[in-house]
């Protein structure tokens, strides 16, 4: 199950490829963490990074807005998209369906599953957990996890999994296809089935030799900080970033509750003939990206782990970013650890124009950390079957960006592109 939230894509759904960019700057905040602006743009345009003025083209009324509604009229796109300057509100609109059946619409504060963007809280978490000094960077896991096969036990440090050069990436013995998706009805056997298919796993490469994008390696975090911290991986999280965060509707639901809450959004995924069909409701079918039979289904989980699918809004991810950057959430020191990127990744490449996008990527512990136009950027995104959604924080320019989707991730990747030049001011 860790790989369904990641690993089910195209050859060009690179994850740092695909994930939105951008930062918000420390500056003083509102004691609620977000302070909602509609209409406040031209107020605000004054203050803005850069130039000095908000992009027109970033305002209500602006391309993007103009874009966002295009691609929605078409039925391109279905979700909230959010931006936020210097903790100020700027555009925030949603268009489709939250639930076609119950006749719920989406709105700017339903709740999204996040796919792999919400590899950002396990990698924050061990963080924390390291300036608690209950964990190292170069820590063996077997040092605190039991269970690992022996090339994994000997060999894979914590700072190996954070930044994805463990070896482990998502790939098992060289020709073993992928298990069948098993329908989980507890967290206890979908843990079990993980243990169960981690044995069945080589290591690609020596450890810290390359780089392998990995859920598996993340869903690992998500057992270390149970165990370091004595808590359940989702209770600790709740506990020691979304409530300082003051996201207080971000959780790690259970599907039980992604059915019966009408807030949460449920995923539509594209299939061959045409439809979509929800991923919730639909257990038996899988996204047209997933390997070969019924596909990949993250509703088959029951709850997310360390590898992904928490939940959260638009308006919680911006005090996420708000509450990152004021220090709320680790120290300073610990906070550039976890922001600044450790290791090249992977160069952006050219757009469809041609046009060279002027940025390396680099892999932080958690975040992505490239640049792009001369801009520093921490990011993160997510994709699995009816799911799209990016975070995106831009450190030097005091902006905040979300686009959440309930449809497959195709749809925002011209939303990100768009974003991401308008507000670099790239051409």
């Amino acid at each position: 199950m860790a790989s369904s939230y990641s690993s089910h894509r195209s050859p060009d759904h690179d994850p740092s490829r695909r994930s939105a960019l951008g930062f918000l700057g420390a500056v003083p905040l509102a004691a609620s963490g977000l302070l909602a602006a509609q209409g406040t743009a031209e107020a605000n345009s004054d203050r803005s990074s850069g130039s000095g003025q908000v992009p027109k083209d970033l305002r209500p009324g602006g391309a993007f807005d103009q874009y966002v509604k295009e691609l929605a009229d078409k039925d391109q796109f279905s979700g909230t998209v959010m931006l936020a300057y210097r903790g100020r509100q700027v555009l925030a609109r949603a268009y489709g369906w939250a639930d076609k059946e119950g006749k719920v619409r989406n709105k700017t504060d339903s709740i999204y599953a996040l796919a792999s963007t919400s590899k950002l809280f396990t990698g924050l978490a061990v963080v924390q957990l390291v300036q608690q000094g209950k964990l190292k960077f170069y820590d063996l896991v077997s040092k605190h996890l039991d269970g690992l096969p022996a090339p994994m036990a000997e060999r894979i440090t914590v700072h190996h999994l954070l930044t994805h050069t463990s070896g482990l990436g998502d790939a098992r013995r060289p020709g073993e296809k992928p298990p069948p998706e098993k329908i989980h009805n507890s967290y206890e056997q979908q843990m079990a089935d993980f243990w169960t298919d981690l044995k069945t796993f080589e290591l690609e490469f020596v450890p810290g030799t390359r780089k392998a994008y990995s859920s598996m390696g993340y869903n690992l975090l998500g057992e270390l900080v149970a165990k370091v911290s004595g808590k359940s991986f989702q209770d600790y999280v709740r506990q020691n970033i979304f409530l300082p965060a003051g996201m207080k509707d971000s959780a790690y639901y259970d599907r039980r509750q992604w059915l019966a809450d009408k807030r949460i959004a449920h995923p539509y995924m594209y299939q061959k003939d045409g439809t979509r069909v929800d991923a919730v409701r639909n257990l038996d079918k899988g996204s047209v990206y997933g390997d070969a039979g019924q596909g990949s289904n993250s509703a088959r989980g029951w709850m997310g782990t360390g590898g992904g699918n928490g939940f959260a809004t638009a308006p919680d991810l911006v005090r996420f970013a708000i509450a990152l950057q004021a220090g709320k959430l680790a120290s300073r020191p610990y906070t550039e650890l976890y922001m600044n990127g450790k290791i090249s990744a992977k160069p952006l490449k050219e757009d469809t124009s041609g046009n060279s996008l002027r940025g390396e990527t680099f892999q932080a512990y958690g975040p992505v950390a490239p640049t792009f136009n001369n801009q520093r950027i921490i990011t993160h995104g997510g994709g699995a079957g009816g799911i799209s959604t990016s975070w995106s924080l831009y450190l030097d320019m005091d902006w905040t960006a979300v686009i959440l989707s309930n449809y497959d991730l195709q749809s925002i990747e011209p939303l990100i592109d768009m974003e991401r030049r308008l507000i670099t001011g790239a051409q």
